[in-house]
């Protein structure tokens, strides 16, 4: 197969096992789904969302959590990891909402990449999914995947975006950024298959098996 054609390949059978593709952290606008990113960094979503409805019955708006101390907010998300760090870019970021978007979240790449603790993975994330702005995040398990099913040759995940981009359909970016973490977790884990071993790595490379 040509890298068109795996892309291809993989895009149908994706849809086809994923014809649903819910939000797996928890939230219920886009301040929470923010928040809640942020949260995950280095962090599974499973953990993420048995912290979040702590922190959010304490503040689940900007106007809120501008209110909260910073150590309070460290002392809830502790179990998420990098908890100083993600504490003060969640307080910060509040104010700053507060102060200069009428405390809403932006629907903005370059305005949302100002806030503190947000990168462009974290901004892609909600401005594809609070907001329905094509987008494609990728992160370490679907910059792995990319290379293991060759539709990419990039060296980090900004080179791997832009090549998963120029393959898909711009209108599948969303849905197709969360099916190949739905099957990443369930059948092609770094260390569930070598290459060979699940369904989609089989049909892709016949040849290894």
């Amino acid at each position: 197969m040509t890298r068109a054609e795996r892309a291809a390949h993989v895009d149908r059978r994706l849809a086809e096992l994923y014809p649903e593709t819910p939000i797996p952290l928890d939230h219920k606008d886009p301040y929470t789904l923010l928040v809640a990113v942020l949260l995950s960094a280095q962090c599974t979503d499973a953990r993420v969302n048995t912290v979040t409805p702590a922190l959010f019955a304490l503040a689940d708006s900007p106007q809120e959590m501008a209110k909260v101390p910073v150590e309070k907010i460290k002392e809830i998300i502790r179990p998420c990891g990098l908890s100083p760090r993600k504490s003060q870019a969640i307080s910060d970021l509040s104010k700053i909402l507060m102060d200069q978007h009428g405390g809403q979240v932006p629907a903005d790449f370059e305005a949302l990449e100002a806030l503190p603790g947000v990168g462009h993975k974290t901004a892609s994330v909600v401005m594809a999914q609070a907001f329905g702005v094509p987008a494609f995040p990728v992160d370490t398990h679907i910059h792995r995947l990319a290379k293991r099913w060759k539709l990419t040759e990039g060296k980090n995940v900004e080179q791997t975006e832009r090549d998963l981009k120029k393959l898909f359909r711009r209108d599948r970016w969303n849905a197709l950024h969360l099916q190949i973490i739905f099957y990443g977790r369930e059948h092609c884990s770094a260390r569930g298959c070598d290459g060979k071993s699940c369904l989609l790595c089989q049909e892709l490379f016949p040849r290894k098996r």
